[in-house]
């Protein structure tokens, strides 16, 4: 839980963030209302960490080094007014296979029932390399459900002035003609880069609803 009244490091008053639930199955998810911002991407792109950076809290998602780790829908509160959810990363072939098979039902049964509450998608996409297959994929199922969603190259830290440049360029080619894409941002939460732009589309989402 955030404390009261924090500041995130882009500025962004945050009264509070509660971790409030994993959802394993759609009666585990909360009913509470409130736009939802939703993370996808592979695994081990980096969604917990930027979720952490973006509410001032060192430790509120859960990281880890081992791909594949979150299996579960993560609800986060924010403010008592809207949510972040965090969903399973794809991906990564040394993951199980039935949970890999599991992956595609529990994902696209949540986007289709939330729909409507969802204010945006953010699809993380690792900014050092080409979008791969399967974030291609994952963003013709966002075009064809409808929902808007803002494409985040995470990681864009380590790249150069230059390699940013190609980077946005690059992922500008793969999602920029959909017609739910609704912008394109490198980002890093280690140094906070990008961060401000993407708050600004956050809080257009979910002053929207």
């Amino acid at each position: 839980m955030t404390p009261r009244g924090v500041r995130s490091p882009i500025d962004v008053k945050i009264e509070s963030s509660i971790f409030v639930a994993s959802a394993y199955k759609p009666s585990d998810e909360p009913s509470r209302p409130g736009r939802q911002v939703v993370f996808l991407g592979r695994s081990n792109v980096g969604k917990s960490s930027l979720i952490n950076i973006l509410l001032g809290a060192k430790k509120l998602a859960r990281t880890s080094s081992t791909p594949g780790r979150t299996q579960s829908v993560n609800f986060y509160r924010i403010n008592d007014t809207f949510w972040f959810v965090d969903l399973p990363g794809y991906g990564f072939a040394k993951v199980p296979k039935q949970v890999r098979e599991a992956w595609g039902p529990m994902v696209e049964g949540f986007l289709g029932r939330r729909r409507d509450e969802i204010g945006l998608a953010v699809l993380l996409v690792d900014a050092r390399h080409d979008p791969t297959a399967k974030d291609r994929t994952m963003g013709e199922w966002l075009e064809t459900a409808g929902i808007p969603y803002l494409v985040v190259g995470t990681k864009a830290d380590k790249l150069s002035g230059n390699g940013r440049s190609q980077s946005l360029k690059m992922i500008r080619n793969v999602f920029g003609e959909g017609a739910m894409a609704i912008g394109t941002v490198l980002a890093s939460s280690k140094n906070g880069l990008g961060l401000r732009e993407l708050w600004k589309y956050l809080d257009q989402a979910v002053e929207a609803a």
